[in-house]
């Protein structure tokens, strides 16, 4: 405990420093240095000077709140969203949209060059995206209402006997709700869906009602929309009632588009569903059936972009598409190569990916597309052919050691690995130097913009 405290100690009071501010790092801070130490700070820009004050001290460096631009950048702007600096969503709406691409593709080459074995001096590639209304997918809280919407104090402690419920997102670096009465980023249908759920949870009425004893039911709506409007709903709640059809048909008339509703415990021991249990997302010529717990990508606007670049190449005889989610890429690559290998760990996803795979006319019997439900890496283990190219879209924790070994083995002609986390892709990358692989292109897709997140797509060959 000792050493832990002089590690990370709270500032409760400290004197206002100013700072000049040199870069932005991965994850949304700008970075400054003063007096041999360094500050970490939010919403700043590249050569501003700020006046800041430390709030936790660390052994190799400070974290600082700002308080006052003393000297602005030429990319800052007066942030769109109410709620910007308290919501812990975006990160750079202070900045001007076109900045932003620019700023992750000069933090993503600095990232490879600290974190890789070398660095990357050639062109990256830049994908825009339209800056707000992009988002299919959302994941809203629910907190008993308390305070105004949009502040620090905008909910009541938990347990509170209020019947009205706040519906939102949590505070930066905390589990505190920011309710919000709106959302730039998302698409219309779960814009006009997070405003149904706003009026009728702060209503109180049956939706809205605590269990017995004061305990609150709602913790978590997450929605899911098409490019025709239809909804998929998943509601979590402390546990479920009595009657979950009545719930369940109490939420499809507050969001009359939602196609299925799926209530569920937070233990995870029960789940009912009212409904079909699945939507038609169609995108780039392809229908994909996408099930309540399936993931699909978020940026509506970039998903024909990514398919394109993600695909595109030679074609072969052999694709191994891993991570491969309800097909997204799998159904594309199974029109350009003889065989196809979709490798899948979520059962839900995989049995969408099975169903997108024959339904595109790929994945019938003696068409070579093929759906397998099991982890990449001992998928890999247990694999012998060659194939021409490899496709990876990992989760942020990137590719295990033991499937990266099994691909040095098998020897791809190409891989092109999508990663949405530049530390790991950058580990990635530099084992895959290791087994006789080299970078080729790089591009960076804007999924998420007014965030820091960053959306890599590298393209690997076999060093010559």
């Amino acid at each position: 405990m000792k050493r832990k405290d002089r590690t990370r100690q709270q500032t409760s009071s400290s004197a206002a420093v100013e700072l000049e501010i040199e870069k932005l790092v991965y994850g949304g801070d700008g970075l400054a240095r003063r007096d041999g130490v360094i500050y970490f700070l939010p919403f700043v820009l590249p050569g501003e000077a700020v006046r800041a004050r430390a709030v936790e001290t660390h052994r190799n460096f400070v974290r600082a709140r700002l308080e006052q631009v003393l000297r602005a950048s030429a990319a800052r702007r007066p942030p769109p969203c109410p709620h910007f600096t308290i919501c812990g969503g975006c990160q750079y709406q202070h900045i001007a949209d076109e900045a932003q691409l620019e700023t992750k593709r000069e933090i993503l080459r600095e990232t490879l060059a600290r974190l890789g074995s070398s660095a990357w001096d050639g062109p990256i590639a830049l994908h825009p995206s339209p800056p707000f209304g992009y988002r299919n997918r959302a994941q809203w809280k629910v907190r008993p209402r308390g305070g105004r919407p949009g502040t620090r104090n905008s909910t009541a402690p938990l347990g509170a006997e209020s019947r009205a419920l706040a519906l939102g997102y949590f505070q930066a670096g905390s589990n505190r709700l920011c309710a919000v009465e709106e959302c730039n980023v998302l698409a219309p249908p779960l814009a006009a869906t997070l405003a149904a759920l706003r009026t009728e949870l702060a209503s109180g009425q049956e939706l809205a009602s605590p269990r017995a004893g004061g305990s609150q039911a709602l913790r978590e709506i997450e929605a899911f929309a098409a490019p025709d409007g239809a909804l998929l709903l998943n509601v979590s709640l402390v546990e479920l009632p009595q009657s979950p059809e009545r719930l369940a048909r109490r939420f499809r008339a507050a969001v009359p588009a939602a196609r299925s509703v799926l209530l569920r415990d937070a233990a995870g021991r029960r789940m009912e569903l009212d409904g079909p249990g699945s939507l038609v997302y169609e995108a780039a010529g392809n229908s994909y059936r996408v099930g309540h717990m399936s993931f699909f990508q978020i940026n509506r606007f970039l998903i024909e972009a990514m398919i394109e670049q993600v695909t595109g190449g030679p074609a072969g005889a052999l694709a191994l598409d891993l991570h491969a989610g309800v097909g997204l890429f799998s159904v594309p690559l199974g029109r350009r190569f003889a065989r196809v290998v979709a490798v899948e760990a979520n059962p839900a996803a995989a049995r969408d990916l099975e169903a997108n795979l024959k339904s595109a006319g790929v994945g019938a019997p003696g068409s070579g597309a093929q759906a397998v439900n099991a982890e990449a890496e001992k998928f890999l283990a247990d694999w012998r052919e060659r194939p021409d190219l490899v496709v990876l879209d990992p989760p942020r924790t990137g590719v295990s050691a033991g499937a990266l070994a099994a691909l040095a083995r098998l020897r791809p002609g190409r891989i092109h690995y999508l990663s949405c986390e530049p530390p790991t892709l950058a580990r990635d990358l530099r084992e895959l130097e290791k087994y006789g692989y080299r970078l080729a292109a790089l591009s960076v897709f804007d999924v998420f913009p007014q965030t820091s997140h960053i959306e890599t797509l590298a393209v690997l060959v076999e060093a010559s």
